[in-house]
């Protein structure tokens, strides 16, 4: 090996036998600063100086890039340029012996990178978390912490250890941490050196937390529908947060169906309205699918789908003359059974029919055919109506039109003369003698003139009939004023004649006791005849 190489560990090795060997003339060697902290890549000067008092040689002992700047008779001051890592530097110099004194230099500089490692597009409510923290770089480590912030708020804090270091946390996820901010912070400490808290953070990852419950969703929809009609389905899952964020998927056997979504607190209802098209016909599954996350929970009901028109009801004639045959007929689709009013019950075939001699009784006689069909262990039914019109003749009987009527005069009473047939007749009632119209319905109050015998004529296109009526209206003459008026003059009179006579009477006492009196006064005055 060439001897070159060995020859700049020659003055460490004297440095290093210098300090375990003490100077036999007492002199020293002394750094200043003793201990410096500096910015990686920058700079700083040292002073190394002895306490001898003769003319020494100075040199100082490192790896780094060095220079000097002055010197004196015991000193000398290097600059040392360009620092990128923790050193530590010795000062030497003979003096009759050779003393050293160490430097320790540290360097300081931020991480390059801090990174929260991507959190989980979804994360359950109630589970673990763990989280990465990713630094590199950053010194001293000593005085590196890392630490996870949720918001602004702190949750833990680590030493950074590795390089790159990764420092792991472990959170508790619960609700109120959805849209909540993540981040990791770098805290260099470095106060206690003199310098301050250096702060780095990195990007913020925003947390989505979600709640699926395990219950699958609910599905009401009818178990049949007729092909051609509107049906809805209704969708629901109760429990699910955030709901707004849950994604539904409803679908009748791989076709997507269009359905509305309405999002309460913490529950979902989707609805679709859709019609049924005949190539649904048969059995199909119908499922509905909640989405949350990277979770998903489905649930699918059997849906029939039938085919069931209505049952075809006819009359060989809607509108016959009375004493028409008339032949009523209902059928129905193979499969499906009818049963036809005016045949006994309990026939139940796929086609049914009778015949009848229309009468008037027959006139819109309502005819019903149903038809009945199972489907999926449903019974279902339709029915069909139809009526029959039977032209007849006026009806005029007693029963509708009485031929005698007897009320009070000044009574209210009401004509009741109804004429029947098909169509409808047209009812007239004169009197016999001076034709005078009758009036039917409400008569109010009843008077004497409406009495007679009336000819009531119902007639129409098909015919006329004649009925005759009688009124009869009783009434009192009034001759009570005329005996009240006798009876007031006979006892008036009666009265005028008594207050007569008993006043002659008295009249006539008087004239007879006037006259004694007088008679008696003058037999008094007259003088006595001698004897």
């Amino acid at each position: 090996m060439a001897p070159g190489p060995a020859a700049p560990a020659l003055p460490a090795l004297l440095a290093l036998l210098g300090a375990l060997l003490p100077g036999l003339g007492g002199a020293q060697t002394s750094v200043d600063p003793a201990e410096a902290i500096i910015p990686r890549g920058g700079s700083v000067k040292v002073n190394c100086s002895t306490s001898c008092n003769q003319t020494s040689i100075f040199g100082l002992e490192t790896l780094l890039t060095k220079k000097e700047v002055t010197s004196g008779d015991n000193w000398v001051l290097f600059e040392l340029t360009d620092v990128q890592e923790d050193s530590k530097l010795i000062c030497f110099s003979n003096c009759h012996e050779q003393t050293m004194a160490p430097m320790h230099l540290t360097v300081y500089w931020f991480p390059e990178r801090v990174e929260l490692a991507p959190l989980p597009r979804w994360q359950p409510v109630g589970e673990n978390l763990t989280m990465t923290c990713q630094v590199a770089g950053g010194a001293p480590r000593t005085n590196l912490t890392v630490v996870l912030l949720r918001g602004e708020e702190e949750l833990s804090r680590q030493p950074a250890v590795g390089e790159p270091a990764e420092v792991t946390f472990t959170v508790a996820v619960g609700r109120e941490d959805h849209l909540a901010n993540f981040s990791c912070r770098t805290d260099l400490d470095l106060r206690h050196r003199g310098l301050g808290l250096f702060q780095n953070s990195s990007a913020p990852r925003q947390l989505q937390t979600f709640v699926l419950p395990e219950t699958p969703p609910r599905l009401a929809t009818p178990p049949i529908v007729e092909v051609g009609t509107q049906w809805s389905v209704d969708c629901t899952l109760d429990g699910v947060f955030p709901a707004s964020e849950a994604q539904v998927h409803l679908a009748l056997a791989e076709e997507r169906l269009h359905s509305t979504v309405l999002y309460k607190k913490d529950s979902l209802l989707a609805t679709a309205n859709v019609k049924a098209n005949p190539e649904d016909e048969g059995t199909q599954q119908l499922w509905c699918e909640v989405t949350l996350g990277d979770e998903n929970r489905r649930w699918q009901e059997n849906v029939t789908f039938y085919s069931f028109p209505a049952p075809n009801l006819t009359l060989s004639e809607p509108e016959v003359s009375e004493w028409t045959t008339v032949t009523v007929e209902c059928e129905a689709p193979a499969g499906v059974v009818v049963s036809l009013s005016g045949l006994p019950s309990g026939l139940a075939v796929p086609r049914a029919q009778f015949q009848l001699n229309a009468s008037a009784a027959d006139n819109r006689r309502s005819f019903s055919c149903s038809a009945a069909l199972e489907v999926a262990g449903h019974m279902l039914q339709k029915n069909q109506t139809r009526e029959l019109h039977v032209l007849y003749g006026p009806r005029l009987d007693q029963r509708d039109c009485p031929g005698n009527w007897t009320w009070e005069e000044g009574s209210h009473q009401t004509l009741k003369c109804q004429a029947w047939g098909n169509p409808v007749p047209e009812l007239k009632c004169h009197r016999k003698g001076d034709d005078a119209l009758l009036p039917i319905g409400d008569l109010r109050p009843v008077k004497r003139e409406v009495a007679g015998t009336y000819l009531c004529q119902a007639r129409s296109p098909r015919g006329e009939i004649t009925r005759e009526v009688v009124i009869n209206v009783i009434y009192h003459q009034n001759n009570i004023l005329i005996i009240i008026l006798v009876t007031t003059i006979v006892i008036l009179g009666t009265v005028s004649v008594a207050a007569y006579l008993y006043n002659r009477q008295r009249k006539i006492q008087k004239y007879k006791l006037q006259k004694a009196q007088e008679a008696a006064a003058m037999k008094l005055n007259t003088p006595a005849t001698p004897p």
